[in-house]
């Protein structure tokens, strides 16, 4: 772990990391006990009140530069690690999973830095409530002590873009990784330590199997906000937790995402969009699972997508060519494998995959990529997140009711629409209750654009300037004008 500028051993022995492709342990991680994380939170609280790093803007710029630079040089170790402890296919770290968050997520806001209105000035003004000629200014300043919580679905791109974010802003910041992927966050906290002159307790990482340390973060009055991407039910205990100490929240949480295939679309692209589920094996928050379809053309849509399927296989993550690689661990196959069973029962009809392992696997978290067709909304399998390789195909009467199944949802991640008219696809994306919206296939992902959502998807946004400021606070400054 880093904690205060040393890396050291956790006080609660180790942990296995386990590789969720093979079962096989890749090695151990060191383990924290509660005081190693309120010795973490002591140290970023004196590294905030006590340095110049919330004031130091130039240092904040060459340290984020650092820090990718010493990234950057190792890169391709970075890449195998992320395959063997989060079993994510090796295609995908070229993309979202690595070197796309890599390009941007440490530049973007190092940039921003210099760019950013820290100042805004409001003009002078005759202040009614004191009869004085008044020059008013609007500064943001840091908000203080981040605790940035992290999944195993995408740990390091997560990780790195609230990193980049708050140490940006002037915030300091404790580290706590998900317990299944941990690797690549105890690389970070080493290239911070021996390669960055990002001060001690600027940054510090803990590592626990035990969920109940990291809510040691939520729970310290010293810590200031909570930056938490994963699932919604953790997202509100964080939530109700945070409140005896008035935490500021960044939550981005679960979704339930809609594909509406338009009457007017390219019907083959727009079935196309339900291999999106494959892509490590559905494990993404914003993955659109349920896929709309009109009725006058649902068979033919589910027909496309049953070839789409029955090619689609489990297979092993290192091979540049797998698509959908295993789930995380043991649990979440056997939670997955419950809701194929629980679409069965309310009555979806099961095209392709199912809950048997697939053929010639006998290691490995794997679940079949499984296709549902004659779902109704209010079914189980469409309303709650599986978070797993499993696609609902809904049926819709007219551009009214796909907005409607679309929209009936505690969730609001995201959504896309699918149209030979880009101005019709831009009006039914203005009704959909969703943060991110693709329009034809594409997505707005980068550091510049903010990403969050609406109802149960969360609180907040994660990247773009939206995201800057909600690392920081507002402080309005008024004085007689010259």
């Amino acid at each position: 772990m880093l904690i205060d500028g040393k890396l050291i051993e956790g006080a609660a022995g180790a942990f296995a990391n386990v590789n969720p492709a093979t079962e096989e342990v890749i090695g151990e991680v060191t383990e924290a006990a509660p005081e190693d994380m309120h010795r973490a939170i002591d140290a970023a609280r004196r590294a905030f009140d006590s340095t110049d790093w919330s004031t130091n803007r130039a240092l904040r710029q060459r340290c984020l530069l650092q820090l990718q630079e010493a990234l950057e040089a190792e890169r391709e170790e970075l890449r195998e690690e992320l395959i063997l402890e989060a079993g994510c296919p090796r295609a995908i770290t070229f993309g979202p999973q690595l070197d796309a968050p890599l390009s941007d997520a440490l530049t973007y806001p190092a940039k921003l830095i210099d760019e950013y209105p820290w100042e805004t000035s409001l003009g002078d003004a005759l202040v009614s409530v004191t009869g004085v000629n008044t020059t008013r200014t609007v500064w943001r300043e840091p908000v203080g002590v981040v605790g940035a919580i992290v999944p195993w679905n995408f740990p390091f791109e997560v990780a790195i873009q609230k990193i980049g974010q708050a140490l940006a802003t002037g915030n300091t910041v404790v580290l706590k990784p998900a317990p299944d992927t941990p690797f690549n966050a105890t690389r970070l906290g080493r290239l911070i330590a021996e390669h960055t002159d990002i001060p001690a307790g600027v940054v510090n990482v803990v590592t626990a199997s035990d969920h109940l340390v990291g809510e040691e973060l939520t729970l310290s009055p010293k810590v200031d906000l909570i930056s938490f991407t994963g699932s919604t039910a953790v997202g509100m205990r964080i939530m109700e937790k945070g409140a005896a100490t008035m935490k500021r929240l960044f939550l981005e949480l679960g979704g339930k995402s809609a594909t509406i295939v338009l009457e007017d679309a390219d019907f083959a692209l727009g079935c196309m969009m339900g291999i999106a589920p494959c892509m490590h094996a559905g494990q993404g928050c914003a993955n659109p699972t349920r896929l709309l379809l009109p009725r006058s053309r649902y068979d033919e849509g589910v027909q496309i997508l049953t070839g789409i399927y029955q090619g689609v296989h489990p297979a092993d993550p290192q091979d540049p060519a797998t698509l959908c690689g295993p789930v995380i661990s043991d649990r979440q196959r056997t939670r997955i494998r419950g809701y194929i069973d629980r679409g069965v029962a309310e009555g979806a009809r099961l095209v392709v995959g199912g809950t048997e392992p697939p053929d010639g696997m006998d290691r490995g978290f794997f679940v079949k990529p499984t296709l549902f067709a004659d779902v109704d909304n209010a079914m189980t399998i469409a309303q709650e997140e599986i978070f797993g390789p499993v696609l609902t195909v809904i049926a819709y009467e007219d551009e009214d009711d796909a907005v409607r199944i679309a929209n009936d949802s505690a969730y609001g991640l995201a959504g896309n629409v699918m149209s030979g008219s880009l101005d019709h696809a831009l009006a039914v994306a203005k009704r959909l209750r969703a943060g991110f919206i693709g329009i034809n296939g594409t997505a707005g992902y980068g550091a510049d654009t903010p990403f969050g959502g609406y109802k149960n998807s969360g609180v907040g946004r994660q990247n773009g300037i939206a995201g800057f400021d909600q690392y920081t606070e507002i402080k309005s400054v008024a004085y007689p004008a010259s």
